[in-house]
């Protein structure tokens, strides 16, 4: 399912069979499935783990998995259930010395979720903003080995507005990170912005409801961020 704005009210499922889903996306050529437990992130732990494990048992491709994460315990448990990285977004915030404690004890699995809203980071499934900016979050892990920033407009998510390419590049300038650009992809042409902005540091982009709704052709987005 996809939301709007990150609000579970306005929830459109696409397809009842997540890993039908997934296989999909693979076959379309996709380098890695982003999957987000959305009852998890906002419960606090994870809560369809049957229907990530049924993914992971359906794709070869490597699955990153956010929402719900709050533990050393709960990351280590999805690594050996064969997701290939975990995304540590309100534990970012709330518990910075997890990221680095999983960052240590799983080079190159972590990655830290940074959702913003007005450039203000939001945490607990995006329900509370802080005065935190998503540069100052970005900026305490430079050392810590995050595998990359998954970086999420809000206000632009599930609404095919367009990516914020600008702030994501900003961002991706300022830290040594990798970053993966997400919400707001409504076409191609924002594909070509988003690789326009490569030498930033941006490295990759989610995008979810503009595939579903049959925007973006994903052959043909694989193609164009390839070539």
């Amino acid at each position: 399912m996809r939301l709007i704005k990150g609000d579970m009210a306005q929830a459109t499922v696409f397809n009842d069979s997540p890993a039908d889903q997934a296989r999909q996306f693979a076959e379309a050529g996709c380098q890695w499935i982003h999957v987000v437990d959305l009852n998890g992130a906002f419960a606090g732990a994870p809560v369809n783990a049957a229907a990530v494990k049924s993914i992971l048992a359906h794709v070869s491709v490597p699955v990153q998995l956010g929402g719900g994460i709050r533990d050393l315990a709960t990351v280590m448990a999805w690594l050996e259930a064969g997701v290939a990285r975990v995304v540590l977004g309100t534990a970012a915030v709330k518990n910075p010395a997890l990221v680095r404690e999983a960052c240590k004890t799983f080079p190159g699995r972590v990655a830290v979720g940074i959702d913003a809203r007005g450039g203000k980071v939001a945490t607990e499934g995006w329900a509370d903003t802080l005065e935190l900016t998503a540069l100052e979050l970005a900026k305490r892990f430079v050392d810590a080995g995050v595998a990359a920033i998954i970086h999420t407009d809000i206000d632009r998510d599930g609404i095919l507005a367009g990516p914020n390419v600008a702030a994501s590049a900003e961002l991706a300038r300022a830290v040594p990170i990798p970053v993966i650009v997400s919400g707001g992809v409504a076409s191609l042409d924002d594909l070509k912005a988003v690789k326009a902005e490569a030498a930033s540091g941006i490295a990759g982009v989610i995008s979810g409801r503009a595939i579903y709704d049959g925007r973006i052709d994903l052959r043909e987005a694989v193609d164009l961020l390839r070539s």
